[in-house]
């Protein structure tokens, strides 16, 4: 199982803490994130997009450029790239240069986005959400696919054959479809034989399980070999030396990152006790000790019959750097080790 980071950028004003930062001071540490995960083992950093006051991650390609400049092994990904309200092209492009900086390191998961910020900045219309996706899916595909695509569709001039340069160094840019809970977007993964990433930040994870198994018949039943419909989960999630200290690290940032976003839509304050329910034995959250982590991971595996990456969200404790640090050295060196050297594994029978 390949184990990793997300990170939504999140400024200092959302997360809070005694001590704020400067955005340049956040972008500086989330930097140092991203290498500590490289020198840690990690297999995979991703940086999300939102294009809101809160988060400093409008242009991950960007990021990830810095970032492959300053590590080595890591692979880079969006997390996820909006593709509804981009230009396939573009987005192609940008990914395609990331590669050739990382020398063969960039990936790509694209989704609709939880957030809808980016499709009024854009100039897109909100009854167009699925539709946008669909097509320019299937435009970026192939221009994965061709460096010169005959292509037309509703929502963006059409090619003729264009040249689309640069290409990335590897054969085939690896691109991820991010969901939800939505089982038409487990269906279209599988049909399209893409790799699948549920993002997961509440309930239980064994509950997606009916969604993976539609995702792994839709695949087979388009003809894909099974070893290329891999499943991966982006969890809340993070690491101490104790699980108390975990705990009490996260939860302070958690609890005011989902009251602010819950207040947008309409939802309760979270509450202590909401936490304590997800980082219990069967809920989503995969914070505590290494061995604790490890266990709710290997536990996840089994009940999604086999999981190729894990990705966590760590953002609600980066106001306290020295733990954040501290955190990924444990996930790389503790929790990752512990995970696949587990002769339960069930990814690792494949």
């Amino acid at each position: 199982m390949e184990i990793g980071i997300d990170s939504f950028a999140a400024t200092s004003a959302l997360l809070g803490g005694e001590h704020p930062v400067s955005d340049s001071d956040r972008m500086a540490f989330l930097l140092d994130e991203i290498e500590a995960a490289d020198r840690a083992g990690l297999d995979v950093f991703g940086i999300g997009e939102h294009h809101r006051r809160d988060y400093l991650d409008s242009a991950p390609p960007v990021i990830l450029a810095a970032a492959a400049a300053r590590t080595k092994t890591i692979r880079l990904t969006s997390a996820v790239s909006v593709l509804s309200a981009a230009d396939p092209v573009r987005v192609f492009q940008e990914f395609a240069t990331l590669d050739l900086i990382s020398r063969g390191r960039a990936e790509m998961v694209v989704g609709r986005g939880s957030s809808v910020e980016a499709y009024p900045l854009f100039g897109y219309d909100l009854k167009d959400y699925d539709a946008l996706f669909a097509e320019k899916l299937d435009l970026l595909l192939k221009v994965r696919e061709n460096a010169q695509v005959d292509w037309s569709g509703r929502f963006r001039a059409p090619l003729r054959g264009q040249g689309i340069y640069p290409r990335p160094q590897q054969a085939s840019l690896p691109i991820w479809l991010g969901v939800g809970g939505t089982p038409q977007s487990f269906v279209r993964a599988g049909t399209l034989g893409l790799p699948l990433m549920i993002a997961i930040i509440g309930g239980e994870i064994a509950r997606f399980r009916p969604l993976v198994d539609l995702y792994r018949q839709a695949g087979a039943q388009a003809g894909h070999a099974t070893d290329t419909l891999k499943v991966g989960i982006h969890a809340m999630g993070f690491v101490a030396d104790t699980t108390r200290e975990a705990q009490d690290r996260f939860f302070p940032g958690w609890q005011q990152m989902f009251t602010k976003i819950g207040r947008e839509r309409g939802w309760p304050p979270a509450t202590r006790a909401q936490f304590d329910q997800l980082v219990a034995p069967n809920g989503a959250f995969l914070v505590g000790d290494p061995e604790t982590v490890a266990a709710k991971i290997l536990r996840a595996d089994r009940d999604i019959g086999g999981i190729d990456r894990l990705t966590f969200q760590m953002s609600s404790a980066a106001h306290d750097q020295d733990a954040m640090l501290r955190s990924i050295e444990l996930l790389g060196r503790e929790v990752r080790t512990r995970v696949n050297a587990d002769p339960d594994h069930v990814s690792a029978k494949g």
